[in-house]
């Protein structure tokens, strides 16, 4: 395992991302407080330039490689969010990038790809078939292979999330971040132990694929199936440095996804937002357990804001 990023870290990520990025808003609204029972800060990183928290990490990484290896380019794999990232971040430093998506990939999310001037391969019928063509193509171009979860800078520069959300409430008592490689609630861990010592981290997860909460239940990287229609937070495995700072997390919750749903729903409803599946897990979380978070101040993280048409069609539904 590569070396685990430190508080000190993310802090030198936050002056990489001040070139590039201007703090994302969070906000309680009133109509969801009600409805929840609680104080609920919404951090709005579905308004991140590809609609997604996980940018921060992809304009980290870049900005940290040297010129020689941008030239070589980079290949990563991912459902949707990440690639976007990685694309966005190689275009800003006119690096090539190749992803590698499954064949049945969200095809606004592929398309957001391409646009962005990455090269995207299809192939295979889950995210593990993907990452192993991706490591086909590095090996065989030179490109940097990029993990999702198990590559420092993308944790380091993720983390200036939680800078900004413990900057503008420092007195939370929790904050629920939706896991997939698990990278943003390691992040969490690690800016909270500094910051906020007495807030909860609390990592939330789809229990139809389950992979990252049983690695942590058991402590070690462990794969689960995928029945999740929530693409974002379809990993299918537990990621290594994840899980080792993810160790510190105050609990981690599975939730379904017709609470994932019903939780999208009300982020349109009563806080004016679009949120994909994975962007709406967090408050799902706080939906599902209204006893837990009653009359507390929590945050929780809105991760992206790409929903498929879907996911559109479905905000009408009851």
């Amino acid at each position: 395992m590569e070396a685990a990023p430190t508080f000190a870290d993310v802090l030198a990520a936050r002056e990489v991302l001040v070139r590039h990025l201007p703090a994302t808003p969070m906000w309680a609204y009133p109509a969801l407080d009600a409805a929840l029972g609680a104080t609920v800060y919404v951090k709005h990183e579905n308004v991140q330039p590809v609609g997604a928290f996980k940018v921060r990490g992809g304009l980290t990484l870049l900005a940290g490689l040297t010129p020689d290896q941008r030239a070589r380019g980079v290949v990563t794999y991912s459902t949707g969010n990440h690639a976007q990232s990685i694309a966005y971040a190689s275009t800003a430093h006119a690096a090539p990038c190749t992803v590698v998506m499954p064949a049945a990939a969200n095809e606004a999310k592929v398309r957001a790809v391409r646009s962005l001037g990455a090269t995207v391969v299809l192939h295979g019928a889950d995210i593990s078939d993907a990452q192993a063509r991706a490591e086909e193509l590095a090996a065989a171009g030179g490109g940097l292979l990029v993990s999702p979860g198990d590559t420092p800078a993308l944790l380091s520069g993720v983390g200036t999330a939680f800078l900004e959300i413990f900057e503008a409430v420092p007195d939370l008592d929790a904050v629920l971040v939706p896991v997939g490689s698990g990278t943003g609630a390691a992040a969490a861990c690690v800016v909270a132990a500094e910051l906020a010592p007495r807030c909860r981290v609390i990592a939330v997860q789809s229990a139809a694929s389950p992979a990252g909460h049983d690695s942590w239940r058991e402590g070690r990287c462990v794969r689960r199936p995928n029945r999740t229609v929530v693409d974002g937070l379809a990993t299918g495995r537990g990621f290594t440095l994840p899980q080792y700072l993810m160790r510190e997390l105050a609990d981690f919750h599975l939730v379904t996804d017709a609470q994932i749903a019903a939780a999208a729903r009300l982020l349109a409803s009563h806080a004016h937002t679009l949120a994909e599946g994975a962007g709406a897990a967090a408050l799902a979380a706080v939906l599902a357990r209204p006893a837990e978070f009653a009359g507390l101040r929590v945050a929780v993280v809105c991760s992206g804001g790409n929903a498929s048409p879907a996911e559109v069609a479905a905000l009408a539904g009851s």
